[in-house]
């Protein structure tokens, strides 16, 4: 039940982003290699009001099923947001952030997914 919860959450995340025109969004499965999350979500912004309105898209988009929050860090302007869903950390970053920071070599050794093709 629970899995299926998160599969739902990060289906709909990755849909919002696609749909707010996030560049380059990547979904890393990160469970077995790390208590922090079962997921990251890594996606591109083309500025920082582009990245305001992806945040502001997936707080909506998450309050709107009744999931929840932990927390947020960051704004558009800092280059890089955070939200922390619990089973799943959503990573925005302008592209120099996201080429400077590179998480997806630093977790290299999580298996990227699609959510779309994922069973709920």
């Amino acid at each position: 039940m629970a899995e299926t919860i998160v599969t739902e959450e990060l289906k709909a995340v990755y849909s919002v982003l696609d749909e707010k025109k996030a560049e380059d969004i990547s979904v890393l499965d990160i469970g077995e290699l790390s208590t922090i999350a079962d997921y990251f979500v890594i996606a591109t912004g083309m500025n920082a009001n582009h990245l305001d309105a992806l945040v502001e898209a997936v707080e909506e988009t998450v309050e709107k099923n009744g999931w929840s929050i932990r927390q947020i860090e960051g704004k558009g302007k800092s280059g890089w947001v955070l939200i922390d869903c619990r089973d799943i950390v959503i990573h925005l970053f302008d592209a120099s952030n996201r080429t400077f920071y590179d998480l997806a070599r630093i977790w290299k050794d999580a298996k990227q997914v699609n959510p779309l093709e994922m069973d709920a």
